[in-house]
């Protein structure tokens, strides 16, 4: 049975955890408003951890990665309105004075403690706001609401769930709606349950479930200093611990992976600006690996800069520039960019979105990046000449007499001349039949090359 997610849980649905929150005037004053939360666990725990793989990072992602290696944490205290970001040495000794007081409040040792910040970056924490703060909170089992709301910046409503396995609960909520890209961009996650996990299946399992959920999500194109999700197991509900070999490693997998999939959905309904939630769905790959795409359109990051191909056709553009920076570092990353044919025509504060011959584009991509080849697949055996037979070695002089003679016609003609624009960057082409089974490694024969 699929685990299903309640949206009424929250991070203190699991047994032995707590949590509060006040208001210490970091985001300016509403009513209702909270800034400053903690969550503890009654119990020690085993604690997993992801962090941003920006190269920026946080003080608070440095605090926590050292404090992970010098304790066992059981506790988090958090901030919004401020990130403490790019705030060098006194940003991190803030970090480790939060943990320290949030640590003297819950009799634990500052290690003990994780910090995560969230808001504007650049500006130091206001450290007397949130001792004072601190010193306010009250934890109670049923704090995980307060919690949700407390880490809120552009978000406009909170995000939390819950889901059960076998006799445990897990329990998590998260922030985020801006500055999201791929990668667990702008985002924080504190995630828990009552059940025994070995520490060492436990970040495996959760650095797995984050690469299928949190770190597939696409808001703006942004990518955030101070990412973060937490994944706190305490063991309260008893039972022998869960590994690899437990029969219930299944049922906690597949809880951990339904709870962060909705959450992550829940920052995509709720992104900054965003009217639909839009799903892309990878088919055909062999592994999972193989599909961790990213699909964007040319008019993100302004991959696909275009000029207006002709007045009369209305909005149908051609590439006059590719950003290539934005698909080499989606590639470096690990991730297939996958890129529909919308450029933009760039404007004064509003750049005007055309339509693109995906060929076009596939041709111009491959020779900006400097591909190491570009392979069409079509659902023809190849480019025929004249007397109807397949040319399986084309040069680009005989293609250009074949389009001006009207052999080659239609909707052939983009994707030609799309070859013979990569081939002139010294990109190798060839247009093969996808509709039967190849060795993308072996294409010797297949199709058209062609050829300089």
């Amino acid at each position: 049975m699929a685990a299903v997610v309640d949206p009424a849980g929250s991070s203190t649905s699991p047994k032995g955890f707590r949590a509060g929150a006040v208001y210490a005037g970091m985001k300016t004053y509403g009513e209702g408003k909270l800034d400053l939360a903690i969550l503890a666990s009654d119990l020690p725990c085993t604690v997993a951890a992801t962090f941003t793989k920006n190269v920026l990072h946080s003080a608070s992602v440095d605090v926590n990665r050292a404090h992970l290696a010098a304790g066992r944490p059981r506790a988090v205290v958090v901030n919004a309105g401020i990130a403490n970001s790019s705030t060098g040495v006194r940003g991190f000794a803030d970090g480790e004075q939060m943990a320290a007081w949030a640590g003297e409040m819950l009799q634990l040792p500052a290690r003990d403690v994780l910090v995560c910040s969230t808001g504007v970056i650049g500006h130091f924490l206001p450290m007397e706001k949130i001792e004072r703060g601190l010193a306010k909170i009250a934890l109670a089992a049923d704090g995980g609401p307060e919690l949700a709301r407390a880490f809120m910046t552009t978000d406009t409503r909170p995000k939390r769930g819950s889901v059960t396995f076998g006799p445990y609960t897990l329990g998590g909520c998260c922030k985020g709606s801006g500055m999201i890209h791929p990668n667990m961009a702008t985002m924080l996650a504190f995630l828990t349950t009552d059940a025994p996990i070995e520490q060492g299946f436990l970040q495996r399992s959760l650095g797995a479930v984050v690469d299928r959920s949190f770190n597939l999500l696409s808001i703006d194109g942004d990518t955030s200093p101070s990412d973060t999700v937490l994944l706190f197991a305490n063991g309260a509900a008893g039972g022998n611990p869960i590994d690899e070999a437990s029969p219930l490693r299944e049922e906690f997998e597949e809880a951990l992976e339904a709870l962060c999939t909705y959450l992550a959905k829940e920052m995509a309904r709720d992104g900054e600006g965003a009217t639909k939630l839009i799903e892309v769905t990878v088919s055909g790959a062999a592994s999972f690996a193989d599909a961790s795409a990213v699909g964007l359109c040319g008019a993100d990051g302004r991959t696909l800069e275009c000029a207006l191909l002709a007045p009369e056709l209305g909005f149908v553009g051609e590439p006059v520039r590719v950003n290539a920076a934005v698909v080499l570092a989606l590639h470096a990353a690990g991730f297939i960019p996958v890129i529909g044919p919308i450029g933009c025509v760039p404007g004064n504060g509003t750049d005007q979105l055309v339509n693109i011959n995906a060929d076009t584009v596939a041709g111009n991509i491959a020779a900006a990046v400097g591909a190491r080849q570009l392979i069409f697949l079509t659902d023809i055996d190849g480019v025929r000449g004249p007397e109807n037979t397949v040319a399986h070695d084309l040069s680009e002089a005989l293609a250009r007499q074949w389009i001006a003679d009207g052999t080659i016609g239609g909707g052939m003609i983009p994707k030609v001349e799309a070859c013979l624009h990569a081939l002139a960057l010294s990109v190798p082409v060839q247009i093969v039949d996808g509709r039967r089974s190849h060795s993308l490694r072996n294409l010797a024969g297949s199709g058209t090359t062609f050829t300089r």
